[in-house]
């Protein structure tokens, strides 16, 4: 697979132990639902997160309470030996709470700020210069966070008045556009004033559908050599979700823009935040730009699978490399390239299998029930059985190709 040339040069930013953009792969980010001012739960699902993939995670820090939260979280984070950074979420009121809890300001690893909800009319600019001059002091780099949902009404009111005085002709979505590239370049050049470097600012420009969000990156690429922070402010549910951020990232990440990445999906009630994670990771190894785990290819189904046992068995072996994965990318380096088949009939079963590091070909709707696995092309075993002891003796052989393979060093 031909990997995206990384076209749109920008400058380093560390960001804790990571570094974001300068030529750094993608890293791949998410944030935290709980409320920040419950210790346990926050440092947990911080945790979690890291697991599943993310490399940053970020938190809303938007009260007293929050703030005053924070270093806890983060002691717990690396107790539990976690070293993902840890990434403020400002609105409103962050230069209150930065300025009133040094501790949170300096166990953070970077500062988000919204430029358009930090103030409003000549206390906007102060507002801001405050949360850049505790990142200056606290040597932390910040994120410049527009978002289409809470643009500076001042800045979009006076482009759409120059577009009517000037008869420019400009929708106004591409006035939108505009507004945010521009609030984006403006807030980059009053941070630059306050003494914040150019190795320690990332950009976004969020907006909720696709094509505006290529729209907008591709032009602020053209304008800046920033790194990128891509996503969707609002992606939505389930598939919707992940087909609307896959449509937009890949776009842009094909041509070479974005440094980092957020799938930003709304779970169900009770869902597992973990999922806009597993979404990240698998559209940038979908790319060819990253991988982060072995990829399962299973068979989509037809009238000669009338059987659900590839679909269980798929699922199965899908959730325990996830959950063996923490484990396996410590213990087995280059583990995350391996590549698992679960097939559910003849016609593909065994091409795909024979393709796959190691892959099992089940039998389809009227086919002798006996499922061939395959290492590395060679045909080395035939399993016969129930579904549960074919899943097991089939996942016995996934730790034992991991085992073999990918020794621990």
């Amino acid at each position: 697979m031909a990997v995206p040339v990384r076209l749109h040069q920008t400058f380093g930013v560390r960001v804790g132990q990571v570094q974001v953009g300068g030529g750094a792969p993608v890293v791949v980010q998410s944030m935290t639902m709980t409320d920040t001012s419950d210790v346990e739960a926050t440092a947990r699902q911080c945790v979690e997160l890291a697991e599943a993939g993310s490399e940053m995670v970020r938190i809303t820090v938007n009260t007293t309470e929050a703030a005053a939260a924070v270093p806890e979280i983060k002691k717990r984070m690396t107790d539990a030996g976690c070293t993902v950074p840890l990434i403020g979420d400002f609105h409103y009121n962050g230069h209150l709470l930065l300025t009133r809890h040094p501790a949170a300001a300096a166990a953070l690893d970077k500062y988000r700020i919204n430029p358009g909800n930090v103030g409003t009319g000549r206390r906007r600019d102060e507002q801001f210069s405050t949360i850049c001059q505790v990142a200056v002091d606290h040597q932390k780099p910040v994120r410049i966070g527009v978002n289409g949902g809470s643009l500076n009404q001042d800045l979009v009111m006076a482009k759409m008045q120059e577009n009517t005085d000037r008869d420019l002709g400009k929708s106004s979505e591409e006035i939108l556009s505009d507004c945010m590239v521009l609030s984006a370049l403006q807030s980059t050049e009053l941070a630059l004033d306050c003494g914040l470097r150019t190795d320690q600012i990332i950009i976004s420009c969020k907006v909720s559908r696709p094509r505006d969000l290529i729209t907008v990156y591709r032009d602020l690429a053209r304008k800046t050599h920033q790194p990128l922070h891509l996503g969707l402010t609002e992606a939505g549910m389930g598939i919707k979700g992940i087909a609307w951020s896959a449509a937009a990232l890949g776009v842009l990440l094909t041509e070479g823009i974005g440094d980092t990445i957020r799938v930003s999906l709304t779970p169900r009630p009770g869902g597992d935040r973990r999922d806009e994670v597993y979404a990240s990771c698998e559209i940038l190894q979908a790319l060819g730009l990253r991988a982060f785990s072995p990829a399962i290819t299973a068979c989509p189904g037809c009238g000669r699978t009338t059987s659900s046992t590839f679909q269980e068995l798929a699922e199965r072996i899908q959730g325990y490399v996830r959950e063996m994965m923490p484990v396996w990318k410590t213990r087995h380096p280059g583990v995350e390239s391996m590549t698992v088949a679960v097939m559910g009939c003849v016609v593909n079963g065994p091409g795909e299998s024979k393709a796959s590091n190691i892959g099992i070909s089940l039998p389809g709707t009227g086919e002798s029930p006996n499922c061939p696995v395959y290492v590395d092309g060679q045909h080395t075993t035939t399993l016969r059985g129930n579904y549960d002891e074919l899943a097991a003796a089939f996942q016995a052989l996934v730790d034992a190709y991991v085992a073999d393979h990918y020794p621990t060093t």
